[in-house]
């Protein structure tokens, strides 16, 4: 694992096994802002939402979403699986927090401190549920729906798996009627997956770096 620079100053982690990174190289942090945070939390009109997270990585995403909840007073639960998780010595090296404020340096540590598979409240208004373990064969372990999808597993080129008709099968039967899902990706392919396991799929415009990013809507079951 290499720790390199994007181009608004924020870490990522570049894989050369499998010649990937974790986050664009046109800025890990405008990257996430823009796909998870405003093209899905803010859009999110749920007042105490639920966000379920696929890839918790870095803990860029769940750091970013602690913050934005502190701004807002909304009161967040914020689930992530994660089936690598990252050593305490990488996740000490990245600047996140530090490029932020001081109060989300602090939000930062207590996120990656945080013991996993137990929930922990982290601020007032943000509590966390890290679950280490492989989606492919995870059996939910709470009973609420949640209302935001943040799909941020590697790209379906590096890690076709976690893209599949039957992945995004399970992520709708984890999503409240009404709720959203938001990714990177802006694959076709992707798109029609999503579409056929209950989504109302919308392309939109893509952060800096890429022309395009998806955003669905769970459609109401058929009763």
């Amino acid at each position: 694992m290499n720790i390199i620079n994007t181009a608004d100053g924020s870490h990522t982690i570049f894989l050369p096994a499998m010649n990937e990174q974790y986050h664009s190289v046109n800025g890990a942090i405008t990257e996430s802002e823009y796909v998870y945070i405003d093209k899905g939390y803010r859009f999110c009109n749920v007042s105490h939402p639920i966000v379920f997270e696929v890839g918790f990585g870095t803990g860029l995403n769940c750091l970013l979403t602690a913050v934005e909840a502190g701004k807002m007073q909304r009161k967040t639960r914020y689930i992530s699986i994660e089936r690598f998780p990252l050593s305490s010595e990488i996740i000490g090296q990245l600047n996140y927090g530090r490029l932020i404020s001081a109060e989300a340096d602090k939000i930062f540590e207590k996120i990656h401190t945080a013991r996993w598979n137990t929930e922990i409240q982290i601020s007032p208004f943000f509590s966390l549920l890290k679950i280490e373990a492989d989606l492919l064969q995870f059996q939910p372990v709470f009973a609420e729906k949640c209302d935001v999808i943040y799909f941020d597993a590697f790209g379906p080129d590096k890690q076709p798996e976690m893209w599949t008709p039957a992945v995004f099968s399970k992520i709708s039967g984890l999503i409240s009627d009404g709720g959203i899902f938001v990714t990177y990706s802006a694959k076709g392919e992707v798109r029609r997956n999503l579409t056929t396991s209950g989504f109302v799929m919308e392309r939109l415009p893509g952060p800096p770096g890429k022309f395009q990013m998806l955003r669905g809507i769970k459609q109401m079951a058929n009763i």
